[in-house]
């Protein structure tokens, strides 16, 4: 394997400058709900997961088990991940031909997207991770057409591997560029052992998750169908485009995401590539005609940031400098904007979002303490008989990380389905969420005993959320807990 370049230092100046406006933010609110459900996951180890892979639960336990008590320290890998992304952007650039400012360009529209440094460096989640993974793969394939190391491409399926125990979102990456390279070239990619060699290798790593879903009913089938109806609540197909330019970053990002993708097709600099332009429309068509998440498509945008620092760096002349500095500095305000800037107070009395995901990064804490009171409120002989069950995955995990001296508690949400049925020897349930309309018909006696206080006076997904006192149930746990199962997420 050729030896790698180094990026040049700019690049590495501007990986450490979004690494420190992460930190500098990473303890603004508090916990996401979802960074709470992986560490209530990654204490329920398995191969799989209704709505995930492995690997991130693993690491979110690895990371709370370093830093419990610290918001900062779990989001670390977020932090180095980001970094890392920024210097494979200013990598990738060299690759294509790019010199010192190509790179500094490349990189720096990285740094300034702000689904890449705000939307996904910012919280431990899945699509950070594989965001990461997709620009690592990518840079992979364009030194391999540059060098046709054959160990670049067992490099990438090694990543491509490791990313598959994140989310199952790679193969389409591959599947089109295959046929992209048969019908642009180069046509030596398939002809290379070492590509199916690797394709084997990937998929022989995703066997165990792949039984426990077939063995579960493929849930993550349902799950895909959930997303689809989340993103049609946002606007579903006429959204996608306009929401994936403005998570590469209204300004820079979105510029060199379109010019990327016209070069790429277009330049004969870049005639070797051409391949990647047609599969970066053709990655987009997919997510686009299969309702998938706009920021699905973020793990090509290096790629393009790259291809278009290139060229632009062939043409814009000296006096177009100092425009293009000021378009990269409020680039840069754009992304950090999008990150816990205000104070949480900022959002008091405000209606409720739910597309708002900064009102469920705090508040966990007072709700999980909402609980406790209520439950410690029990007399002692009706608490010795109690389980707790949530509407929600989110507050069950609250739970679990913040009140851990409280009964193990239980959700039908998602994944935490999966986790366990409540104990039958309970006599009592205290159900957080959900109404009594629901609640009557697996119980003869709800009554409402409480209410959710996030402790800020914020409108966010909890705020107000009953709390019940559940007695006589109809059934037995193991009969009921099939309909208390619910993949949508709903407040």
């Amino acid at each position: 394997m050729a030896v790698p370049q180094f990026a040049r230092l700019p690049v590495w100046l501007i990986a450490g400058a979004a690494m420190v406006v992460l930190l500098a933010f990473g303890h603004r609110y508090g916990y996401h709900g979802d960074e709470l459900y992986f560490i209530a996951a990654g204490r329920h180890l398995d191969w799989g997961y209704a709505d995930q892979p492995p690997l991130l639960p693993l690491l979110a336990l690895l990371m709370d088990s370093l830093f419990p008590n610290s918001v900062v320290g779990f989001r670390l890998p977020a932090v180095l991940f980001t970094g890392l992304g920024v210097v494979v952007a200013g990598l990738t650039a060299r690759e294509l031909g790019g010199g010192a400012r190509a790179q500094a360009m490349a990189a720096g529209a990285y740094a300034c997207s702000p689904f890449l440094l705000a939307g996904a460096g910012h919280i431990l989640a899945t699509h950070m991770v594989d965001a990461f993974l997709w620009t690592v793969v990518v840079w992979l394939v364009v030194r391999w057409v540059r060098t046709r190391d054959d160990r670049l491409l067992l490099a990438a399926a090694v990543v491509t591997a490791l990313d598959l125990q994140v989310k199952f979102l790679i193969p389409v990456f591959w599947a089109i560029a295959v046929v992209a390279s048969l019908l642009l070239g180069p046509r030596e990619l398939v002809r290379r052992p070492a590509l199916w060699l690797g394709g084997a290798l990937a998929v022989a790593a995703c066997v165990p998750t792949l039984v426990w879903q077939a063995a579960n009913g493929w849930p993550q089938l349902e799950m895909n169908r959930i997303v689809a109806s989340e993103v049609s609540y946002a606007g579903g197909r006429v959204t996608f485009l306009p929401m994936a330019l403005e998570q590469a970053g209204y300004g820079v990002g979105a510029v060199l995401f379109v010019l990327g993708v016209w070069w790429l097709l277009r330049s004969p600099r870049l005639r070797d590539y051409r391949f990647l332009g047609l599969t970066v429309l053709g990655v987009t068509a997919v997510f686009w005609l299969s309702s998938g998440r706009p920021y699905y498509v973020g793990g090509l945008f290096a790629l393009c940031f790259a291809a278009s620092a290139v060229e632009l760096d062939r043409l814009l002349t000296a006096r177009w400098r100092p425009v293009v500095v000021l378009a990269y500095a409020v680039s840069a305000l754009v992304a950090i904007s999008w990150l816990p800037v205000k104070p949480i107070s900022a959002y008091a009395g405000q209606p409720y979002d739910p597309m708002n995901m900064e009102l469920e990064e705090f508040g966990w804490p007072e709700v999980a303490a909402s609980v406790a009171s209520v439950y410690n409120a029990l007399p002692e002989d009706r608490r010795k008989n109690a389980t707790i069950v949530t509407e929600t995955y989110w507050q069950a995990a609250a739970l679990d990380k913040f009140e851990p001296d409280l009964p193990e508690a239980h959700s039908g949400s998602r994944g935490y389905w999966y986790f366990g049925v409540p104990p039958e020897s309970a006599r009592l349930t205290l159900f957080v969420g959900g109404s009594r309309d629901e609640l009557e018909p697996y119980f003869d006696q709800v009554k409402r005993v409480g209410t959710v206080d996030n402790g800020h006076e914020v409108n966010n997904g909890n705020q107000g959320e009953p709390i019940w006192v559940c007695e006589g149930r109809t059934a037995p746990w193991s009969e009921l807990w099939p309909s208390f199962r619910h993949m949508t997420f709903t407040w």
